[in-house]
């Protein structure tokens, strides 16, 4: 039989050959059919950065090779066009709280510095936070109430001559002047919780409302904290008059309706800037996106809108759109988000979605120029807070015997490690399920950031200059896609 086989391989050699010219290959001796070698490589146009609401990938750079092309195919298409341009952006971050400054200054020298390097640097470790928002006196998530002008109950001091930052210098102001160390071009938003106790109407650090004969001492307040902050290193950006003006519940808060805002500002704030030589920003009403009524009403004053920078809103009630409702009724003035809080008992996969969808993509979609999460950090039991303050504010880092990264800090990492300052929102568009904004650099990068909303996995394509890669977003989960 085999003498047969070789006689027919001699005799029908050329059709041997071609018989095996269109056959597959087998190793000698094991009979393994061998595939055919794999093409060659493409080229990886495009970087996939992923964070899934399962928590088993967290913000890591994918191996995926993602490459442009023009092969068609019937997904979805999320169109990213570097000819809309819309507003510059100033930052991403957080509130750096008391509370978060005390827990973070009281790490070792050495897991402080690597801590701050990594959300404050602008190496491949870090995260790259450019903004942050500070409270003028306490916030709710001090470990006490204070103002820079606390005065024996009686008595007043209209000329300031106690005010004093020393609250302060323990914890954030030296944390302050480490992260301008790492970051120099940090802007930095100044907010007041509540007015010194001694000028309210109600002698309490709870509620109350500013009491006019007090409104130049108060703007005198705000004159010495810049000058004082400036003194020190650290110049603020802008302020807002009023954390939460509409919520007199909070410890410490206070009421300050749009009207008395409106006087306040053109009357004392303005005016006391002006002769100060203060450049700081002025920025309106700093509280929920159910209430745009507020900010259009002190900007529809002409005396207060010279001085007005824009306005700044939580989302906390309402909805995102009402950012877009102010910016178009006065589209010469800047428009913020500057507060939404994580809570602990909050599910990773819904807040990872909720606030990606709202606070990043939602806010740049309807023209802010930040967007911040609440606080930075806190003790593993939601520690230090005022007595009456959030006892439920999950910050983005949980700092114990170890440091531990929550929602928070996955939900701006995804921008703010991608998008710095100085970047401009182009144009994309969003599918029902696909959730996207879209930033070129200043060095020309383009940066999309897509949420999948929907409830099963997503493949679309993202197409740039007339080609397109193909990419799945698994569901619930948010992709930041970068390329040249």
């Amino acid at each position: 039989m085999l003498r047969r086989k070789i006689i027919l391989c001699i005799l029908f050699g050329g059709l041997a050959v071609i018989f095996f010219a269109c056959s597959k290959t087998t190793s000698p001796g094991n009979g393994i059919v061998n595939p055919p070698p794999p093409p060659p490589a493409g080229t990886n146009d495009m970087d996939f950065w992923l964070t899934k609401a399962d928590q088993s990938v967290l913000l890591q750079k994918q191996s995926v090779v993602l490459s442009f092309g023009t092969i068609s195919n019937s997904n979805s298409n999320i169109d990213v066009d570097t000819t809309q341009v819309f507003q510059t952006i100033d930052g991403f971050g957080f509130t750096l709280t008391g509370g978060s400054a005390y827990v973070i200054d009281h790490l070792n020298t050495t897991d402080k510095a690597n801590l701050l390097n990594e959300l404050f640097g602008n190496d491949s470790n870090s995260i790259g936070i450019s903004y942050l928002r500070i409270s003028i006196g306490a916030s709710d998530l001090n470990a006490s109430v204070f103002s820079y002008d606390d005065m024996p109950a009686g008595q007043t001091d209209t000329s300031l001559a106690n005010f004093s930052l020393a609250p302060d210098q323990t914890d954030l102001i030296p944390l302050l002047k480490e992260i301008l160390l790492i970051n120099p071009a940090i802007k930095i938003l100044g907010a007041p919780w509540s007015a010194p106790v001694w000028m309210k109407d109600n002698g309490s650090s709870v509620g109350g409302s500013l009491q006019t004969q007090y409104y130049d001492a108060y703007d005198r307040y705000f004159v010495k904290y810049i000058q004082q902050m400036k003194a020190n290193g650290i110049s603020i950006d802008a302020v807002t008059p009023q954390n939460e003006p509409l919520n007199p519940g909070n410890n410490p808060s206070l009421v300050m309706t749009a009207a008395e805002q409106t006087d306040f500002i053109k009357n004392n704030l303005g005016p006391a800037f002006q002769s100060a030589g203060i450049t700081t920003k002025i920025i309106t009403y700093d509280h929920n996106c159910d209430r745009p009524d507020y900010p259009i009403a002190v900007l529809s004053d002409p005396a207060a809108n010279a001085f007005i920078n824009g306005s700044a809103f939580h989302l906390y009630a309402g909805n995102i759109s009402a950012l877009s409702q102010v910016h178009n009724a006065f589209p010469d003035k800047a428009v913020y988000f500057t507060e939404q809080w994580t809570s602990s008992t909050g599910d990773f996969g819904g807040d990872l979605k909720w606030h990606e969808k709202n606070v990043i993509i939602g806010s740049m979609r309807n023209w802010s120029r930040v967007a911040l999460e609440w606080n930075l950090a806190n003790d593993p039991s939601y520690n230090p807070h005022t007595p009456g303050g959030c006892t439920q504010c999950k910050g983005a880092l949980t700092i114990g015997t170890t440091v531990t990264r929550n929602v928070g800090y996955f939900i701006v990492a995804h921008a703010s490690k991608f998008v710095p300052a100085g970047s401009v929102r182009i144009g994309s568009n969003s599918t029902a399920s696909l959730q996207t904004v879209a930033f070129k650099t200043s060095a020309g990068k383009k940066v999309l950031i897509v949420e999948n909303d929907g409830t099963t996995d997503a493949t679309f394509n993202i197409r740039f200059n007339n080609k397109w890669t193909i990419t799945t977003l698994p569901a619930g989960a948010v992709g930041t896609y970068l390329w040249n």
